[in-house]
């Protein structure tokens, strides 16, 4: 038999008790959507019940930094969690968007001290037929993996900071 860690139950506690953001951007739904329920998969895997995730929608990843830090400000979340899809609509640059919404999103964190992971992907090309939706699909369901990962161990660092400094 053997030992369990006393530190990483205490972690894992941690992230059990959190209180959790997505925000989720309504553009692209179907390929956005994968990421979310890849996400909520992988907190349900590392045991973080469904009620610690609160899942907002905004129009589009333009209003998800507002929202980030509405949220985080509040004091109603412990770490926020992004999800969007900025792709060349050919009505404008997406490059704007994409750099707009990555730059807003770290100053959200490092203006309320409060985590901001993102999994907005920004593709350099992305058309509308069945190879690339089924690639980004595909793709966004790593992201929203990796995020549920990025999350845990999020909560974990900043906990044992806590602790080091109280």
């Amino acid at each position: 038999m053997t030992k369990k860690d006393p530190t990483n139950a205490l972690e894992l506690e941690t992230a059990r008790h959190a209180r959790i953001a997505l925000i989720q951007s309504s553009w692209h739904r179907d390929i956005v959507d994968q990421c979310c329920e890849a996400f909520l998969k992988g907190m349900a895997a590392r045991d973080v019940p469904a009620a610690a995730i609160t899942r907002y929608e905004v129009p589009g990843a333009f209003e998800i930094p507002l929202h980030a830090k509405l949220l985080a400000t509040s004091g109603q979340c412990d770490i926020v969690v992004a999800a969007g899809f900025v792709v060349d609509g050919g009505i404008y640059r997406h490059e704007f968007v994409a750099a707009t919404v990555i730059d807003a999103l770290m100053r959200v964190q490092l203006e309320t001290l409060v985590p901001v992971l993102s999994a907005v992907l920004t593709p350099q090309q992305f058309h509308e037929h069945a190879v690339h939706e089924r690639f980004f699909k595909e793709h966004m369901v790593e992201k929203g993996e990796e995020a549920a990962s990025a999350c845990v161990a999020t909560l974990k660092n900043l906990n044992a900071l806590r602790r080091a400094t109280a």
